[in-house]
């Protein structure tokens, strides 16, 4: 299999945190999406692979060449969008237009202002005209118009409307169609991620607590809603954790079609990406 991007055995230490011994592929034609708490250590990661931290253990490869290595080359192909637009707000898009040109070897002007029209952004508008999706879709257009083969989000659809995280979502579909492109998605909506991702990476306190992929969260994950009676007695190997609520238990498990087979009563409901997120973190464990 090919990938993207490889990360293997990376650490960064702060003084007061540390993301530690982190390793994680990205096939060429998916989308990861990167979960976790707040702190968690998503944007630390991203940083490393960026070079805006420095690593201090392992190995970062995009499309099999060392970032630090080779970091004009692989700069680019590869396009960053953060949660903010970071462009100065009193240009206008023409000039970035101008700008990005100077400064991206494959920039491709006519698809730049192909993407300002499919996104109804003025050339002569300035940007803090801009509201926040619009802000957003000028990010997009300066990012796919140097043609790069990774797209790297980090929290891009926080903050905007319903309406435009769908067009967003629609956008890195397509942009996927190409199985020679790749997204990484770090992202606390995880609904979006429900709708695009192919694999999901859950980091928390630092750590990589697993990367799995979404088929395999929808088939043989699961919310189990029982009773005190029927929780007492449930083997143990099939909960990951729960939830103790007013009138019964909400039970993650892992082998939710076996279950059902056994326990063919049972009430067992689908998990989404949320619910493992919640109940890896907040939930309770077996003892």
């Amino acid at each position: 299999m090919d990938y993207a991007l490889e990360i293997n055995h990376l650490t960064k230490r702060y003084k007061d945190f540390c993301v530690k011994d982190i390793s994680l592929k990205i096939p060429k034609g998916t989308i990861m999406g990167l979960i976790g708490e707040n702190g968690a250590g998503k944007s630390t990661i991203i940083n490393t692979i960026l070079n805006i931290a420095k690593k201090d253990e392992g190995d970062i490869k995009i499309f099999n060449k060392d970032v630090y290595q080779y970091e004009s080359v692989v700069k680019e192909d590869i396009a960053v969008i953060f949660d903010e637009c970071h462009f100065n707000p009193n240009m206008k898009p023409d000039k970035i237009g101008i700008m990005m040109s100077k400064i991206y070897k494959n920039w491709n002007q006519e698809t730049y202002l192909k993407y300002l029209n499919q996104f109804h952004l003025s050339k002569d508008k300035k940007i803090k005209e801009f509201s926040k999706g619009m802000k957003m879709k000028l990010s997009f257009a300066v990012a796919f118009s140097h043609n790069p083969k990774l797209l790297i989000l980090d929290e891009a659809t926080s903050g905007l409307d319903p309406v435009v995280r769908e067009e967003i979502l629609d956008i890195l579909k397509d942009y996927i169609v190409n199985d020679e492109n790749a997204v990484l998605i770090s992202s606390h909506i995880t609904s979006d991620l429900d709708k695009v991702a192919d694999y999901i990476s859950f980091v928390h306190e630092g750590e990589l607590l697993f990367t799995k992929t979404y088929e395999d969260i929808q088939d043989n994950y699961g919310i189990l809603r029982c009773g005190k009676q029927m929780f007492e007695i449930l083997n143990k190997e099939d909960v990951i954790a729960y939830k103790k609520e007013e009138f019964e238990y909400r039970v993650l498990i892992h082998n939710r079609q076996d279950f059902m087979k056994v326990h063919t009563d049972a009430i067992v409901e689908k998990a989404d990406v949320e619910d493992l997120m919640l109940f890896y973190i907040r939930g309770e464990r077996v003892l």
